[in-house]
């Protein structure tokens, strides 16, 4: 089986485990950051709210195409423990494969945890996982 061939089907979903075998990391700046625009930590929304995704030092790109220093959005809600580094970025995450930079959430009353993720043209978190930080959010 070819390395083409397993990236195509782990690109459509079908195979993340084959996606990871062998396939090397990412590089990428050690100073790049992800951060949360909005809502801000402690910040109380309505149940529909807009998250805008932030990224320094490095650039947007579409799941699936590989430029240098580049990467897409994925967005943990309510993770109580980040996804394995080693692998990539599974169905515990929110996938912003198109290259989106925001996206309009709808969750229910109480109290919430978002984080930013990058991954790879793969779905992977690069050599230098590039995380924002955990922040807390009250849905009213």
């Amino acid at each position: 089986m070819n390395i083409r061939y397993l990236i195509s089907v782990s690109l459509l979903g079908l195979s993340s485990v084959a996606m990871a075998a062998g396939l090397p990391k990412t590089d990428n700046p050690e100073s790049a950051k992800a951060y949360i625009i909005s809502p801000t930590d402690g910040e109380t929304v309505s149940s529909k709210f807009v998250v805008r995704f932030g990224l320094e030092g490095m650039g947007v790109a579409p799941a699936g195409v590989e430029r240098e220093n580049t990467g897409h959005h994925h967005l943990l809600i309510d993770g109580e423990k980040m996804p394995d580094m080693n692998m990539p970025l599974g169905s515990d995450v929110k996938h912003f494969g198109g290259g989106q930079t925001e996206t309009t959430l709808e969750l229910p009353p109480g109290q919430h945890t978002l984080q930013l993720i990058l991954g790879d043209h793969l779905h992977q978190p690069h050599a230098h996982p590039v995380v924002s930080e955990k922040i807390t959010i009250t849905v009213k």
